[in-house]
């Protein structure tokens, strides 16, 4: 697939980078054409509608393949987000890349050129932040319940429909009138030369005053936890008098926006339009992220006993549930572990529910050939028996069921969680016998009750004992729509809750089986992104705004010299006294920095051909130039990014909302992965640039023969 189109006479390994990101073109932005995979013989075909899960089924043997597999995988597994964004920033900047060599520049000045570019970006885009000191101070008091408690809590009956069993997507709590006419940390958009200069405007008080004031932001652009520098110094082509080529390039004449008039000042007042900035058009999945997040605070308000609870969402104790063959309505957040069992290895409701049981956890299988790893017997050991082998087998496995019903009864065990798999014989014999079986937990799911029933993981049935043995644990089977316990496929979902245990469900249904893998990575997705917003308390202004300004900033470094006696450090602002590293020579910088704003404008091409539904190329390219010949004439282009930002309530690339003040919600990007898709990108296109190079390189000192270079395809 990525050698489609591929020309031998260019380089091999960026147009492959390009055919790639060119397959996933209309997964970027909030409207998303979901596409269908067929396999080589057009047998199958799975219906995709992420990134991740569209590398997951494309033919990545190729070398440039697998580097590319690797940096989506590593951004998705990091930070559930950006994954779209690297493979289509991939894509243009490879291209623009290609471009450059074809134009006779040599491969380091596009190394350190474009690294310089970033850098210089992402000095920029700092004026584009947000604080969110006013939504994460806020207590949102209001949203504990007066009654005698969160569901779950206790042993007491449990409720059988959404609404009781837990939040559903469209509920919104109140908020405290008083957070709502407090004074709101805002930015002025200044244009600033570092990260470290951003503070909110407060801060430049008295101490009195200064200590009355929220925290800075923790994160900024160039020590943000979890941002790397870019540092492909594996090459002997960037390795030169300095180091990597992640340097950032001086502002001309001491800066580019002298005079600028202050933009209008942007806030985010509370936790709801924080949610619907980050929804990125999936409102039904953040609906459910933003109910989980505001279940988990409840929880632990009740926890610390009706006291104030810092806004934080840990998604490690959140899990999805996927039920298939129910309506979307029937999609919800409940207290406590959802999960799908069999419907024949379940005892009848009555036996379990709504009374406290005494649990057993296995930390791995539960079946008779189980051995911990360590204790596996030798692989060439055989048993010789003149019986015939399925009935020894048989007989063994009764034997083995016999003696863990022995064990669960002599304890008074009603429920078995183990965390691999179970014994379908003894999961049956259960169920007669009124227990519980459940196989493949969580391994966080089997912390939580052990913490809070006293339970201890053990890994054998025959290391029970009175000690390892929990209590307090509840069931109750969950109930969607009327008559819906079930799934449709012959399993029930049930729920698990103890007094102490918070953990979070979002039950995920829908009629088409199909449809529930992408909901539940849009869950994710959503989720995962109100996490990192609340955890850096900070976010960028979102749809397009920051891509724009990268696009304006590098056209106007690209038509400014360097003044002399400017030099670049690596990770760092211009300093004189600094040794000059291997940087861009200055009469090639201009055209490397238009390759690499060529790859933002393909960027935000994409993205408004996707998002203001806008069908042809050229015209969304005669937007994106008008938006930039505007912001060049106004001499500011971060004011009037922010200006514009403000008219059209939503974005630069906001669709139908030009003529609406106040119309739409703001956009809202996360910051740390933001820029590390960013620098995930450049690193894959200069790993791959570098990586051609050496062979290129190589090959002149072998002396291969023109006649045996025919058959090389180059990576």
């Amino acid at each position: 697939m990525a050698r489609r189109g591929v020309s031998r006479r260019r380089h091999v390994g960026l147009q492959q980078l390009a055919s790639f990101a060119h397959a996933g073109s209309t997964l970027l932005g909030p409207v998303k054409s979901p596409k269908f995979v067929v396999d080589g013989e057009g047998s199958e075909s799975v219906l995709v509608s992420s990134t991740v899960r569209l590398l997951e089924r494309l033919d990545l043997t190729s070398a440039v393949g697998q580097l590319l597999g690797e940096a989506v995988r590593a951004q998705n597994d990091a930070y559930g987000t950006g994954a779209s964004t690297l493979l289509s920033l991939a894509g243009a900047w490879s291209t623009a890349a290609a471009e450059c060599l074809h134009l006779g520049v040599p491969m380091p000045a596009i190394v350190s050129g474009m690294s310089e570019g970033l850098a210089a970006c992402m000095e920029e885009v700092v004026a584009l932040q947000v604080p969110l000191h006013t939504v994460c101070d806020q207590t949102d008091s209001t949203q504990t319940p007066a009654g005698p408690g969160p569901v779950g809590v206790g042993v007491g009956p449990f409720p059988q429909t959404p609404s009781e069993a837990g939040l559903m997507p469209k509920e919104r709590g109140l908020h405290d009138a008083a957070s709502q006419e407090s004074t709101t940390s805002s930015f002025s958009g200044t244009p600033v030369k570092s990260a470290a200069l951003f503070r909110p405007q407060a801060a430049a008080g008295t101490d009195n005053d200064a200590s009355q004031t929220a925290p800075t932001p923790r994160t900024s652009l160039r020590t943000a936890p979890g941002c790397r520098k870019p540092g492909l110094t594996h090459s002997r082509h960037c390795c030169r008098a300095g180091g990597a080529p992640g340097t950032t390039t001086s502002r001309p004449g001491g800066g580019l926006e002298q005079g600028a008039v202050t933009p209008r000042v942007h806030t985010c007042k509370d936790l709801a339009e924080l949610a619907a900035g980050l929804s990125h058009g999936d409102a039904g999945s953040m609906a459910l992220a933003e109910a989980a997040l505001r279940l988990q605070r409840r929880q632990g308000s009740v926890r610390r006993g009706g006291g104030a609870v810092p806004l934080t969402f840990d998604v490690s104790r959140v899990f999805t549930c996927c039920l298939p063959g129910l309506p979307e309505a029937a999609s919800c957040v409940c207290a406590g572990f959802v999960t799908a069992v069999s419907a024949a290895g379940t005892p009848v409701p009555e036996d379990v529910q709504n009374r406290p049981l005494r649990v057993v956890l296995i930390e791995g299988d539960l079946t008779e050939n189980y051995r911990h790893p360590g204790f596996n017997k030798p692989a060439r050991a055989q048993t010789v028996s003149e019986s015939a082998e399925p009935l020894q087998q048989d007989s063994a496995e009764e034997l083995w069921a016999d003696r863990v019903l022995q064990v669960l009864a002599r304890f008074r065990v009603r429920l078995v969680l183990a965390r691999g798999s179970v014994s379908e014989r003894l999961v049956g014999r259960c169920a007669r016998s009124k227990r519980l079986l459940i196989g493949w937990v969580d391994g966080r799911v089997l912390q939580a009750f052990a913490e809070a029933s006293g339970a201890v993981q053990v890994a054998y049935v025959t290391q029970v004992n009175e000690d390892a043995v929990g209590s307090g644990v509840c069931v109750a089977f969950w109930s969607g729509p009327p008559g819906g316990a079930g799934d449709g496929v012959g399993r029930r979902a049930i729920v698990l809750k103890a007094e102490g245990v918070n953990l979070v469900t979002a039950v995920l249904t829908s009629p088409v089986a199909a449809r529930l893998q992408t909901k539940e990575d849009g869950f994710w997705a959503c989720a995962r992104r109100l996490h990192h917003a609340l955890q850096e308390q900070t976010v960028f202004l979102g749809g397009g705004a920051l891509e724009f300004l990268c696009l304006g900033h590098l056209q106007v470094l690209a038509e400014q010299p360097v003044p002399k006696g400017d030099h670049v450090r690596p990770g760092g602002l211009p300093t004189a006294a600094a040794p000059r590293p291997a940087a861009c020579p200055a009469p090639l910088r201009p055209t490397v920095l238009r390759g690499l704003a060529s790859g933002w404008r393909q960027y935000l091409s994409t993205l408004a051909r996707n998002a203001a539904g806008r069908s042809a190329a050229f015209e969304a390219e005669t937007f994106i130039q008008r938006h930039v010949q505007r912001a060049a004439d106004s001499g500011s282009p971060s004011s009037y990014v922010l200006d514009e930002y403000s008219r059209l309530s939503g974005g630069i690339l906001n669709p139908g909302h030009s003529s609406r003040l106040d119309g739409g919600p703001r956009v809202y990007d996360t910051v740390t992965p933001k820029v590390e898709a960013w620098r995930r990108a450049l690193d894959l296109v200069l790993l791959v640039l570098q990586t051609d190079s050496e062979i290129v390189t190589g090959r002149g000192r072998t002396q291969v023969r023109p006649q045996e270079s025919e058959g090389f395809l180059l990576l």
